[in-house]
Formats: C-alpha cells, sequence, structure tokens
C-alpha cells in the first residue's frame, strides 16, 4: 500500500517538475501571483459569505423596553447589536420578523410604559391597600403614554397624574377633581396641529374619572406649551393658520424646486444641478361686491311694455258768455271761446317700459398668491475643474428659464416685475460639487472583496489558459520528429551549397523555417555567422 501511495507520489512530483520545468519566465511569475492571490482571496470570501449579516429592528427604545428585549434575545440565543447607546438593536437578517413577533407577543417593547398587563406578571397577595393604589395608578399611566406614543409625530412621552384622595366626610366637587401632566417628546421633523393636540386632551380627558380639560397640561420636551383650542380660540385659530400657511409655501417651493431638477438635470445630467427656492406669499383674502346695470341692446334694451295717449280739441264761437271751462257742458282746463272764429287743441303722451341687465357681482380674491419668489441655483461646469466649460450662452439660457418661472409664478401681483429684477431675483453660480461621503465601511469591504475576487479569478483563468498552451506546444513538438541538428559550433560551417547537395532547396528551407520557429534564439545566432562570414 505504501509502495503504490510512493510511486503515485513520485509520478505527480515528476509531472509537476516537467510541468515548472516547461513554463517561461513569465508563466512562473503569473502563476505564483496567482497562488498568493488565491491564499489572500480564499480567506476573505469565506469570512465574508461566513459573516452574520445584522438589520435594524428595534429603533427610539427606552431604557426599561431595551433591557427586556436584550434579555429575551440572551435567553432565546439570538446574537445582537446595540448601537445609538442601547436605545437600537440589531439582530440577524433571517430572524427579524420572527424577533419582532416574539417581542410583540410577550409585550416586551413598552414604549418605557407597564400598563395593565403587569396584573398577569406580579402577584398582588399581601399587598396594602395603598401600594395597590400606587400599583394602580402606574398601570394607569402607562396605559396613558401607550396610547399617546401611538401617534406618528410622537416618539415618547410622559404622563403623571395626580386623583384625588379618597375621604369618608363629604367635599366640594373642586376637590374631588383630579388633574394630569403630559410631555411630548416629538419625532424630528414632525409637528403637531391643533386638532390632534384637541385630541389627546380629550382622550387624556376621558381616560381619567372627575379630569375635566382645564386641569389638563400638555407641552412639548422643549417646554413649548400646547393648549386646548377651547380654552384659547383666538390663539388656537391662529396657529392652525399659521400652520397651514407654512405647509402651502413649503409644498410650493418643493414644486418648483422639483421641476427645475427635472427639467436641467435631463440637460446637465444627474447631480448636476442643486436649486434652492424662496418664495413669499400674501394670504390676504379680499371680498368685493358689485351692483352693475347694463342695457341689453345697444344703449337701450327691449321694450317690454308702452303706452301711447292722444288728445285733440276743436272749438267754435259761442254766443254764451262767461267764465272758460266753469259751464256745465265745458271741459277743464280747455279754453272756450268768447269771440267768433275756431280753435284747435292736441296733446299726445308716449310711455316706454325698456329691460335692463341688472348684474351682482360678489367676489372673493384667491386664498394666496405669491409675492415674491426668488431662485438660487448651482451648477456644476461638464469639466468640475473648469468652471469656464459652462459657456456664456448655456448659463445664459438656464437664467432666461428661471426667470420665466419667476414671471409666471409672480404674474398676479399688483405691479408686475420689471427685467431688472428679474434679473435680481434669479441667482447662478458654477462649482464642483462635493463628492458624497455616505458611503458606508460595508459598501467600501464588498468592493475590495469584489475587486479582489475579480483579479484572482482573472489570474486562474490566465494561469490555467498558459499552462493549455505551453501543454499544447509540448504535445506539438513531441510528435512532430525532429531531424539531428548539427551542434551550435557547427552553425558557423554550415554551408548552404553543401545543404543544397546534400537535399533540396525545399528540404533546406523546411529545415530553416522549422528552426526558426522552435529555436529562434539558434536561427539568429545562425544568420548573424552567415552574415559575418558574408
Amino acid at each position: 500500500m505504501n509502495e503504490s501511495i510512493l510511486k503515485y507520489w513520485n509520478r505527480i512530483k515528476q509531472y509537476a517538475t516537467q510541468t515548472w520545468t516547461g513554463f517561461s519566465k513569465s508563466q512562473k511569475t503569473m502563476f505564483i501571483s496567482m497562488i498568493l492571490l488565491l491564499l489572500i482571496a480564499i480567506p476573505l470570501l469565506v469570512s465574508y459569505f461566513s459573516r452574520t449579516e445584522y438589520e435594524l429592528a428595534f429603533t427610539d427604545l427606552q431604557p426599561s423596553d431595551a433591557t427586556s428585549i436584550k434579555g429575551y434575545l440572551s435567553s432565546a440565543n439570538i446574537p445582537y447589536k446595540l448601537e445609538n447607546g442601547g436605545t437600537s438593536i440589531s439582530v440577524p437578517r433571517s430572524k427579524v420578523d420572527d424577533v419582532k413577533i416574539e417581542v410583540e407577543s410577550q409585550g416586551l417593547n413598552q414604549g418605557g410604559s407597564i400598563g395593565y398587563e403587569a396584573l398577569g406578571s406580579s402577584s398582588m397577595f399581601g399587598s396594602t391597600d395603598r401600594e395597590f393604589d400606587v400599583k394602580q395608578l402606574s398601570m394607569l399611566q402607562g396605559e396613558m403614554q401607550k396610547m399617546l406614543n401611538s401617534f406618528d409625530a410622537v416618539a415618547g412621552s410622559k404622563v403623571m397624574i395626580t386623583l384625588p384622595e379618597r375621604s369618608v366626610f363629604i367635599t366640594s366637587a373642586d376637590t374631588d377633581q383630579s388633574s394630569a401632566a403630559v410631555v411630548l417628546k416629538l419625532k424630528p421633523g414632525y409637528r403637531l396641529d391643533q386638532q390632534k393636540v384637541d385630541t389627546m386632551y380629550q382622550l387624556v380627558s376621558k381616560s381619567v374619572k372627575n379630569l375635566p380639560i382645564d386641569n389638563i397640561t400638555i407641552s412639548e420636551q422643549n417646554g413649548d406649551l400646547l393648549p386646548y383650542s377651547k380654552s384659547d380660540s383666538n390663539l388656537a385659530v391662529a396657529s392652525n393658520a399659521a400652520a397651514m400657511q407654512f405647509q402651502i409655501k413649503k409644498q410650493f417651493e418643493a414644486d418648483i424646486q422639483k421641476n427645475i431638477m427635472n427639467m436641467l438635470s435631463k440637460v446637465m445630467g444627474p447631480d448636476k444641478v442643486v436649486p434652492v427656492v424662496v418664495a413669499s406669499m400674501n394670504f390676504d383674502q379680499k371680498v368685493s361686491k358689485q351692483n352693475l346695470v347694463k342695457p341689453v341692446v345697444d344703449d337701450h334694451g327691449i321694450a317690454i311694455s308702452m303706452q301711447q295717449i292722444q288728445k285733440s280739441y276743436t272749438g267754435t264761437d259761442s254766443s254764451t258768455g262767461g267764465i272758460a271751462g266753469t259751464g256745465s257742458t265745458d271741459i277743464p282746463t280747455y279754453p272756450s271761446d268768447s269771440g267768433t272764429g275756431t280753435s284747435t287743441q292736441e296733446d299726445n303722451e308716449t310711455t316706454t317700459n325698456w329691460e335692463i341687465n341688472r348684474i351682482n357681482n360678489e367676489i372673493q380674491s384667491s386664498p394666496f398668491f405669491i409675492n415674491d419668489l426668488t431662485i438660487s441655483i448651482g451648477v456644476e461646469p461638464p469639466d468640475p475643474k473648469n468652471p469656464d466649460s459652462l459657456t456664456a450662452d448655456n448659463e445664459a439660457s438656464i437664467k432666461s428659464i428661471l426667470k420665466q418661472i419667476v414671471a409666471s409664478s409672480t404674474a398676479n401681483r399688483e405691479v408686475p416685475f420689471t427685467d431688472a429684477e428679474l434679473n435680481a431675483r434669479v441667482t447662478l453660480f458654477k462649482h464642483e460639487f462635493a463628492a458624497s461621503a455616505n458611503v458606508s465601511s460595508g459598501k467600501k469591504t464588498n468592493w475590495l472583496l469584489y475587486g479582489s475576487l475579480a483579479g484572482a479569478v482573472a489570474l486562474l483563468l490566465g494561469g490555467v489558459g498558459g499552462y493549455m498552451i505551453s501543454k499544447r506546444r509540448r504535445k506539438a513538438e513531441e510528435q512532430f520528429v525532429e531531424p539531428v541538428a548539427p551542434a551550435r559550433q557547427e552553425y558557423q560551417t554550415l554551408d548552404l551549397d553543401s545543404l543544397d547537395a546534400k537535399s533540396g532547396e525545399a528540404q533546406v528551407r523546411k529545415q530553416l523555417e522549422m528552426l526558426a520557429k522552435k529555436k529562434p534564439e539558434e536561427f539568429v545566432n545562425l544568420l548573424r555567422t552567415w552574415l559575418v562570414d558574408e
């Protein structure tokens, strides 16, 4: 058995020695480099693929919750990492969902609050009435905290409830009332509108017996008081209006900025444009009434009714005298003839009713309009190292686009901006943007790992290719029966005429070609010898 193993080992050594001696110097260098790179890459690959990838499972934990979750993970033999000063816990990526379900099912993440679930985990046997009241109040405060923490804007809360003391005597209604103080910790970037604040007041008031809203105080973590709208209606209305106006202004600026980036990024390239938009809005609303009277057609209108009255009188001489218009047959106001001859009287009267347009307009202005708008934009030139690579024509085109945006957005102003004022509200600066430094160490490690892996694979493929080529050449040399070549010293006395005499010209040429292909150094020495002899 040992002899057979030794026999195979000797064969392997012999084959390896022959293969190594058959390599050229460059092939030997490549092979050694490939082995070294493989020795470096294999441990890196093993450590990379065998490492545990962690994913964030819990954030913004209270110390009590972090302690409970940490104890559960340790008892379950689940690896974990504490981050951000113990307020965040990461677990292996494959177990994130299971850990979250188990933690919630066991009630370990209470937001720093312990509610009525504590009744099931602790025994009240042997406790006094005073101890039970204290525990009940603590559990009530914990339930209140969990309820307030359910709001999206609230990261944490602290509730302090004061209950009236029990008495066997009859007391006034004021002494039987409870009170509560609440401090909210808001998440960064979140704001509470008045409606949500009022909802919190109502929830706290309805959760505790004999707790009127006037006995509740809610504030933010920085000490700003959040009043109830019923207690200070003017302040609540002003707060809601200010929040709404701020949101409208912020949304308008974001829309303008997004439109500018979408348009110029397609021209200048991604991450080459950074706009900053600042708008000034006027939220004053005006209501005006107009009572207009206009004709229907031309300057008149349409005649809807008409009345015409025509009167005529003709009289002759009468012998009867007297006072005109006082006789029994006389018509008042008509003259009578007291002399000879005739008299004539005519009276025409026309009354026309015209139809006209009566217009009542009640005009209410828009809820807001843009009073002023400024746009500052940073543009990275095509060649970041050369600011002049952004030509003046391109700069003028960008400014023209921004001026049109400012002009159209402020079109409702009473006095439009002049061209000089538009130029003053548009600013463009050319600068090389800083490279993003938010590259995690894990990504850097991955790129290094992938680069070393790719280099090792390339060297491996190159070594295998070189080995196959050299092996194919050796097989070709072994299959070809090389004629006995004269010694190196005889090349100097080699005569072409004698070769022509021994063999034909074709055979000599064939031998020279084979010598040039297989032993180029000796062929070069032969040529040099011939040149020296001539």
